[in-house]
């Protein structure tokens, strides 16, 4: 006869499935097997004497109990994490996994030597290091931390800002030499123009330091979501795009790219770090965050 299994961990479990909507998923970010992770939601309902899940073959549904449960779950959990952090032995510190979502190109270059910066600093943390760009569902990845550029599609997260960037019109010069003169906004408007979706279209607006707008539409040459693709288009000579300075502040600096219009920028766009609500924010969380609400405004381009 197996030996029962701990009641926190029990807990956990329910918790992770509740927030996933999928056994399977939880099972996966727990490091379980479905059915390891069925038995034991399985046997809180034993324990408690209660259903705590309807579920078939496509989908899973807290009960009104289930309900009740996760609220107390959470308050329990949060709870023994802060006795384990306010009775850890040792130097202290941050300790255990954190399991951070960032955006690709930021997370691979800014962030990412932030990050193992953090990482040398706090020996006893472990880094989830996740690359994604596109919106996702929070509680399914199991996530600590999601950094997004732009806003955060999900109300049910805490929200902190970070920085903000500044994003500018740039070109190759190649591609200024060859459509020379393309320093005015109605010269600019004529030239092809590469987009990142979702933050560009095919009007552009634009905006100078004594707080006048303007809105041009050039033809769309190009549009993707990823933003080092349209910055290899744009090294290419293909077209124009609007591009955050921190990603082009080395081409620009050895002439490679231009800033097409100077005296205009495109509206900057917040970083912001988003996690779940919670009474006890794990030390890991908290210190990480402070960290880069105090780095991230440092990096050229972007402020606060």
């Amino acid at each position: 006869m197996s030996k029962p299994l701990d009641r926190l961990t029990l807990l956990e479990t329910f918790v992770r499935i509740a927030d996933a909507g999928s056994i399977s998923a939880a099972a996966r970010d727990l490091g379980l097997s479905q059915p390891s992770a069925s038995r034991q939601l399985a046997e809180l309902e034993t324990r408690l004497r209660t259903q705590l899940m309807r579920r078939n073959t496509h989908s899973l549904a807290l009960t009104g109990a289930g309900l009740a449960l996760l609220a107390d779950a959470r308050g329990l959990l949060d709870g023994w994490e802060a006795l384990e952090e306010k009775h850890r032995e040792g130097e202290g510190g941050p300790a255990g996994t954190l399991k951070v979502v960032v955006p690709v190109a930021l997370g691979q270059t800014r962030l990412g030597d932030l990050a193992w910066r953090f990482q040398k600093m706090y020996p006893e943390l472990s880094l989830n290091w996740l690359l994604e760009d596109q919106p996702i569902r929070f509680p399914e990845l199991g996530a600590d931390c999601w950094i997004r550029v732009g806003p955060v599609p999900d109300d049910t997260l805490v929200v902190r800002p970070l920085g903000t960037v500044e994003r500018l019109l740039v070109a190759s010069a190649d591609f200024v030499a060859r459509h020379e003169p393309c320093d005015s906004p109605s010269a600019v408007g004529k030239l092809d123009l590469l987009a990142v979706a979702p933050f560009e279209g095919a009007k552009l607006s634009l905006h100078d330091d004594r707080g006048r707008n303007l809105s041009i539409e050039p033809p769309l040459r190009l549009q993707s979501n990823n933003i080092a693709a349209v910055k290899a288009a744009v090294a290419s000579g293909l077209g124009m795009a609007v591009l955050p300075r921190w990603f082009v502040a080395e081409e620009l600096e050895r002439n490679a790219f231009v800033d097409l219009l100077p005296g205009w920028r495109a509206p900057s766009l917040t970083i912001h770090a988003a996690y779940l609500p919670g009474r006890h924010q794990p030390e890991r969380l908290r210190v990480f965050l402070d960290y880069m609400a105090t780095e991230i405004p440092q990096i050229p381009g972007i402020g606060f």
